[in-house]
């Protein structure tokens, strides 16, 4: 019989450590090859710094952040901080100091960990205005004498030494479903993040409704590869809080740089990302392509067409038969079998994804060749999983079905709504925000415009708070217009303009790497980025995209102009939230200049 009843996520994990033992939880880089780690081990060093958190005198509902990239720390950090009924306050570990000082600040944060040292020294800068924020843990060994600073392995020491050792059972067992269990600090495209109050009903709940759908198809000798934030809702419900719920292993990826090579090297059988990942694997397949001689192109254009005849075979889990799977296994022998193996992911069995709208194209492309894409939707407000498209009932361009004890309706304004065991308590110390997210009748406002067509699969169609209303009072959503210019080989971001405005105009950022072998190609000499986006032939080659991947559009929501842009939208510098979303208000301040020239004053 299970030690703890199962109604928060560290009970869970204490009963699969006490059931998995000596099977690796985690698996982690070190000296050049992964390295597991038990669930015993992991459990050890949990209780040992439970031990430490308890000897500060951290109490119930004492906010502790989490300032660090993927690792196994983070997950005993985590752990620690919930088993005796802290809050978790994860920061994404590409924060800046203002940024991690705004959520530490708003949290109310009595101790932070931090990765790495240059975690810790973007923290200590501003330390000296964080008057509540008492001691720090930095994960990484750190030789310098710092005042409340200590390493993590003194952290384990200092609780090893711990008395009053049954208080960690005490704890754990007095956490309610109702409790808060994590502050998720909302992107902030908009304005401040917001702390999102999640309980731990909201995540047992969420957990349990997405497993039981997936269930059949997922067992505790899967390997996942974790590489989206453990931040991010997403990562944090379906990578690390399913997975303990399965008791599979979880792999950390280095950092999205070496992610290809840690594909090859973990061989994951799930994987979760958002569509920027998907985008960038594609792109880079189409680019290997480009390069190769005419004899692998036609192959390629052969296996491709092959692809797509069995995209509705792979999206209803049917059987292919005569002609056509003669066909399909040759395909798969020349190309996709290959294919799957370079990048590492010939052992998946599938892939969610998450966190913005994956591209129809993208979908197809994937699913054709037998990598299953599972997209669904949810928030950070609804921890995060609402919906998505189950094995063997999969429609690229939607969301998917509800989950189970999830109920949804479409306003009158067309916003979805969504009423649920996963949906938030509220945005911390902000009242306000928090009614006006309800509806009267208690439903979660999305922010999202959606449909739920004939079969019953939600598809998004944009964010109220992006929509365009042009000077002719046509309402636009700049979200899909963008996704299909992302479908081009040659752009790898574009942002829509056009609030006000008589036309809709657009810029974009090319794909550097397959628009300089285009130019070497076609004789096009270049200098650098800022030389080769001015060149006509280049113009000639986006407009003609831009043509062609929004062709689809009535003649309103049809691009009038365009800039190509020199340098790709990042975090660092600004344009990009933690989670890869545009921020539209940055963008629009610092192009000022280039969007007005869009609109010159002659203009019809």
């Amino acid at each position: 019989m299970a030690k703890f009843k199962e109604t928060s996520m560290p009970a869970i994990f204490q009963n699969q450590a006490e059931k998995l033992g000596d099977k690796a939880c985690v698996a982690y880089k070190k000296g050049g090859k992964y390295v597991d780690i038990s669930w015993t081990e992991m459990n050890r060093m949990i209780h040992d710094l439970a031990y430490y958190l308890l000897s500060l005198g951290v109490k119930k509902n004492d906010k502790i952040a989490l300032f660090s990239p993927n690792r196994w720390e983070w997950w005993v950090a985590s752990q620690a901080t919930l088993s005796i009924g802290a809050v978790s306050v994860p920061i994404y570990a590409t924060n800046s100091s203002e940024e991690c000082k705004y959520i530490i600040e708003n949290s109310d944060s009595r101790l932070c960990f931090a990765g790495t040292e240059d975690h810790l020294n973007r923290v200590l800068k501003v330390k000296s205005k964080l008057k509540k924020l008492k001691n720090l843990v930095i994960f990484d060994e750190y030789n310098k004498k710092q005042k409340g600073v200590i390493t993590l392995s003194e952290a384990f020491k200092i609780g090893q030494g711990y008395k009053r050792k049954n208080d960690f059972e005490k704890r754990l067992a007095a956490i309610k479903p109702g409790d808060i269990s994590t502050l998720i600090y909302t992107s902030g495209t908009t304005g401040n993040p917001k702390g999102v109050m999640l309980t731990h009903s909201n995540f047992v709940s969420d957990a349990k409704n997405v497993y039981g759908e997936v269930k059949d198809y997922m067992s505790d000798e899967d390997v996942l590869l974790s590489f989206l934030p453990l931040s991010h809702s997403l990562e944090m419900t379906c990578g690390y809080y399913i997975s303990i719920l399965i008791g599979s292993k979880v792999a950390f990826a280095e950092d999205i740089s070496k992610l290809m090579e840690n594909f090859q090297e973990v061989r994951p059988t799930i994987i979760i990302s958002v569509p920027r990942i998907y985008e960038k694997v594609h792109a880079g397949i189409l680019a290997k392509v480009a390069d190769g001689s005419g004899v692998k192109k036609a192959i390629f254009r052969w296996a491709n067409k092959m692809a797509a005849k069995n995209l509705p075979y792979e999206c209803k889990n049917k059987e292919r038969s005569g002609l056509f799977a003669f066909q399909y296994n040759l395909a798969d022998k020349l190309v996709f079998s290959k294919l799957k193996q370079a990048i590492g992911l010939d052992q998946l069995h599938f892939a969610i994804s998450g966190g913005g709208p994956l591209s129809v194209s993208d979908a197809e492309f994937f699913i054709g060749m037998g990598i299953k894409i599972l997209e669904g939707f949810g928030l950070t407000e609804t921890t995060p999983v609402t919906h998505f498209n189950r094995n063997g009932n999969i429609k690229p361009g939607t969301v998917g079905h509800p989950i189970p004890e999830t109920k949804v309706k479409i306003s009158d304004e067309g916003e979805l709504l969504i009423k649920g065991p996963q949906v938030m308590k509220g945005y911390y110390k902000n009242p306000t925000a928090t009614k006006e997210a309800f509806t009267r009748d208690g439903y979660f406002r999305t922010g999202d415009i959606a449909v739920i067509d004939e079969e019953g699969f939600l598809k998004i169609t944009g964010r109220i708070k992006d929509i365009i209303v042009t000077a002719g009072g046509k309402n636009i959503s700049p979200q899909n217009i963008e996704n299909s210019l992302k479908t081009s080989p040659f752009v790898e971001q574009a942002a829509i303009i056009g609030d006000r405005r008589k036309y809709l105009a657009a810029l974009i950022i090319p794909a550097f790497d397959s628009l300089k072998k285009w130019a070497k190609r076609h004789n096009v000499d270049f200098s650098g980025n800022k030389d080769l986006i001015e060149k006509p032939e280049v113009q000639k080659l986006i407009a003609g995209e831009i043509e062609k991947y929004t062709k689809q559009y009535a003649r309103v929501e049809q691009i009038r102009k365009f800039k190509i842009l020199d340098a790709e939208w990042t975090q660092e510098t600004g344009e990009l939230t933690p989670t890869q979303k545009v921020k539209r208000r940055v963008i629009d301040s610092k192009y000022a200049k280039e969007i007005e020239s869009l609109y010159p004053a002659d203009a019809d």
